[in-house]
């Protein structure tokens, strides 16, 4: 019988979460399975997972071909790198103190690169808040200053402007007035004069001592 280590899916629509399984390579993708070899949750950064390591390179061993998604599960997690160690055993390349030690080292320095990129992420993560903060922070505070000048630029225009145009009125009024007070006496003047009444009673005597 041909087993395949598979991906079974459960969870909920939008967060999918899956099972890692030995099943029958014609069972339906989620029908049954043979053994459940652990779980895989790709909603978080890095992902979840949890997985029997001796059980799935057993299972490895007995023959069980593993789909491309399951494959790189298992190389991640450290399977493939234990199988070929106990294929080299097998062969009398190494003893099984030394592929112990060589598989532990593999682990500390993929847990150490897991942990790395835990951090980066975290500090990445931490970035974006502060950036995002400062921002907000720039946009409130141009938003202060902004409104804040207008209000004074407004009143003081109108306050240094009134005092302007009262003296303005009051230097001006009486250059008009001047003119028309002078003028006056020299209308009176030119209505006073009277050759033509003086001209008269010279006209009456000529005429009487003819």
């Amino acid at each position: 019988m041909p087993v395949k280590i598979r991906l079974q899916r459960h969870g909920k629509k939008g967060k999918p979460f899956y099972w890692i399984v030995a099943a029958d390579a014609r069972a339906k993708r989620d029908g049954k399975y043979l053994e459940k070899l652990g779980t895989y949750n790709p909603n978080t950064n890095p992902a979840q997972i949890n997985l029997d390591v001796d059980g799935s390179v057993q299972w490895l061993q007995n023959g069980a071909q593993p789909t491309d998604t399951a494959r790189a599960i298992l190389s991640y997690k450290g399977v493939m790198m234990k199988n070929h160690l106990a294929g080299g055993v097998r062969k009398g390349a190494l003893t099984q103190e030394q592929a112990d030690a060589k598989f532990n080292a593999w682990l500390e320095g993929k847990g150490n690169a897991v942990e790395a990129k835990k951090a980066t992420l975290a500090d990445a993560k931490d970035k974006l808040k502060a950036e995002a903060l400062a921002a907000e922070k720039a946009v409130n505070a141009a938003r202060v200053a902004a409104n804040a000048p207008v209000v004074e630029e407004e009143v003081a225009p109108v306050e240094e402007a009134t005092p302007e145009a009262e003296a303005t009125t009051e230097v001006e009024a009486p250059a008009e007035e001047a003119p028309a007070e002078e003028a006056a006496p020299e209308a009176d003047a030119t209505v006073e004069e009277a050759p033509a009444e003086e001209a008269a009673p010279e006209a009456d005597a000529t005429k009487k001592e003819e």
